[in-house]
């Protein structure tokens, strides 16, 4: 190959996080004369950035590699983010792989592939997270309308079924100052709207002595970004300040994702969240004083170590009556160097699947019952870049998805439109909903 002439595809996995890191290390391969191809171009080097929140996760990886090698038998797959990091040795040893760098050796990625054309030795570059202290700010650009900006990296809690502070490390973050210099950068670019996104961004400040509110607050000065959006944070850390904040907010967008994880104190004790579902509650209740329909999405884990029935039986009570708009729900996956891996009262996995369908279920209803909410509500709808099928979609304010026939005068617009049962999920499910629940759900 000639140095500088090579074709770089990338392929990301997971989170918000790792898209807007993905982006930001394309840029850099392209700066040092690498070419990048979103299409299905055969590439002669595939970068794989991992997500090892679930089994699942891993196993998307193990295909990609294969998938590559058939399509070029005589590529270099380059795997990186936290499968690479928390399992260097085992994916070096598979077939296809060439080079695994973990959480600080993949910003450094143009010089693994400039040594790759110099034909010199790979070997996984991982260093113990432990000693990564730096922040390297990144967002994505050009790949969707919308821009996620990365305002904080790694964790300091110690969730007993997460990997992620092992992942990524300590709780860090960028300066506002640097932050707000992206922003208008990206204003500048044309985006509309800007997805803040971190592992924990309510930790925000930690390595800078600043705080998310404050944060938030200097954003909103921004005139060139029309809309802000927080992509999620945690109960403990959503204060009564950021919510009011966002309530009276011009640019900040009435919409929050905050993971719960479970309805049973008992279960929340055994993961070591830091809230009580009476806080949850709580937090949900104030929202939906001080906002008029705002969308609320909430993340749950089902089959978690030692959730009976009736732990089970809590959640989905729970869940029930919350007004909330949407559930991501996870089956519990163990992995390796936790504490839940080791726990009594593991959940059949048919169970799980079981379970898991129920909340799938209930998340339906609740989007729904959103949606008919607010039929007939005009709201300026911000369209995505790419059409699918002759359609495109776009997000409201309060993140209801909207479908309309293709117009390009429309991407990067925001185009007021009304919600119908046209536009809306409610087209694709015109019959009612039919939930089926078992009976120790069912039943008080």
């Amino acid at each position: 190959m000639t140095p500088h002439s090579s074709i770089v595809k990338f392929e990301t996995l997971g989170c918000k996080l790792n898209f807007a890191e993905s982006a930001a290390i394309s840029r850099s391969v392209e700066s040092s004369g690498f070419q990048i191809t979103t299409s299905g171009q055969m590439a002669d080097y595939y970068v794989v950035n991992t997500c090892s929140v679930t089994d699942n996760a891993d196993q998307k990886c193990k295909k990609l590699i294969r998938d590559f090698k058939k399509i070029n038998p005589h590529s270099k797959i380059i795997i990186i983010g936290c499968y690479a990091q928390l399992k260097p040795e085992e994916i070096q040893s598979m077939d296809g792989v060439d080079l695994v760098l973990g959480a600080g050796e993949k910003f450094r990625l143009p010089d693994f592939l400039k040594g790759f054309e110099l034909n010199q030795p790979s070997i996984p570059q991982v260093v113990n997270i432990q000693e990564i202290r730096e922040f390297h700010p990144s967002f994505s650009l050009g790949e969707r309308t919308r821009s996620f900006l990365k305002v904080q990296d790694g964790c300091d809690y110690s969730c007993t079924f997460c990997t992620i502070p092992l992942a990524r490390g300590k709780s860090r973050n960028g300066s506002i100052s640097k932050i707000l210099e992206n922003a208008r950068y990206l204003g500048e670019k044309g985006i509309k709207e800007i997805v803040l996104t971190g592992v924990n961004i309510g930790d925000f400040g930690r390595t800078t002595g600043e705080s998310f509110f404050e944060l938030i607050q200097e954003l909103e000065r921004l005139e060139t970004i029309q809309r802000f959006r927080i992509s999620s944070i945690e109960p403990n850390l959503l204060s009564l300040d950021i919510i009011r904040f966002v309530a009276n907010s011009k640019r900040f967008m009435p919409h929050f994702h905050i993971p719960l994880q479970s309805g049973s104190n008992s279960i929340l004790g055994l993961m070591r969240r830091r809230y009580k579902k009476e806080t949850y509650r709580e937090k949900i209740q104030e929202i939906n004083a001080l906002m008029n329909n705002p969308g609320i999405g909430v993340d749950v884990i089902v089959g978690f170590p030692g959730e009976t029935d009736k732990e089970f039986m809590e959640t989905y009570r729970f869940l029930e009556e919350l007004d909330i708009s949407y559930l991501h729900v996870f089956s519990y996956s163990e992995r390796e160097n936790t504490l839940a891996k080791e726990m009594p009262g593991k959940v059949n996995p048919s169970l799980k699947a079981e379970r898991s369908r129920i909340l799938h279920d209930l998340s339906d209803q609740k989007t729904r019952n959103f949606v008919q909410k607010n039929l007939g509500v005009q709201y300026p709808v911000l369209f995505e870049k790419a059409p699918k099928e002759g359609m495109m979609q776009g997000f409201t304010p309060n993140y209801i998805s909207l479908e309309s026939p293709y117009n390009p005068d429309w991407i990067n617009q925001l185009v007021p439109l009304p919600i119908s049962v046209n536009n809306s999920i409610l087209k694709h499910s015109a019959s009612p909903l039919k939930i089926q629940k078992p009976a120790y759900v069912s039943n008080p």
